[in-house]
């Protein structure tokens, strides 16, 4: 998959980075060992952050400040990392989808950087535009129906909208039966090395819970 930085967001986000993850899975409803880790990353941030430092992260500051100047509402639309981690400040359980899903969430939880994943197979084209949405633009979250992504970076294949740091579409979402995944880690922050890390823990997840080699990591700026 080739994927473009268009220029509205280089205008916006001078310094933005993306790390891709592509690899073949295995999928599966439910990993313990992994909630294991989650809950122990939960224990962690409850201890050290407040539903208001949270934003002073430096990678969910950056995407925040990118929802400003592109014109969105970051407290109305948060992105999803910000989004999950005051769930388990607040003393909320995260939603348990299946294994792929929980891997990337936690993995957003760690870094702070919101994470598209996506079942690679369903894309339209073989390329993906990182772009800021248009009014009236349609697209429909995952689980949220359809929403107003005016004003949001988005990822677009040659159909339309499938990623935004709010929320993916339905789409090309991943499921069990997924075997082919591409995960986006969207660096607003312009923090090459730390986007990578997380692309690499990402690896790391892959293999120990989706009977993964890792894929191939690849950089896009």
């Amino acid at each position: 998959m080739n994927i473009i930085v268009s220029e509205e967001i280089k205008r916006v986000c001078p310094g933005f980075v993306g790390a891709a993850v592509e690899a073949h899975v295995k999928n599966t409803p439910f990993s313990q060992p992994l909630w294991d880790e989650m809950d122990a990353l939960g224990e962690q941030f409850r201890q050290t952050l407040t539903t208001e430092s949270l934003k002073d992260r430096k990678a969910i500051a950056a995407t925040r400040r990118v929802y400003k100047t592109c014109g969105k509402d970051p407290s109305r639309y948060r992105p999803s990392s910000e989004a999950l981690i005051r769930r388990m400040l607040q003393g909320k359980a995260l939603y348990r989808i299946d294994t792929l899903v929980d891997l990337v969430n936690l993995a957003s939880i760690a870094y702070g950087y919101s994470i598209g994943g996506f079942d690679a197979d369903k894309f339209e084209g073989d390329v993906l535009t990182l772009g800021v949405g248009r009014e009236g633009e349609p697209y429909e979250g995952i689980g949220r129906g359809m929403i107003n992504i005016a004003g949001l970076p988005v990822y677009r294949d040659s159909r339309g909208g499938v990623g935004t740091p709010t929320s993916d579409n339905e789409r090309t979402k991943m499921e069990l039966a997924t075997t082919h995944v591409l995960i986006l880690v969207n660096g607003y922050d312009g923090d090459r090395s730390q986007t990578l890390a997380c692309a690499r823990y990402l690896q790391e997840l892959l293999r120990k819970y989706a009977d993964s080699d890792g894929g191939t990591v690849s950089v896009y700026e």
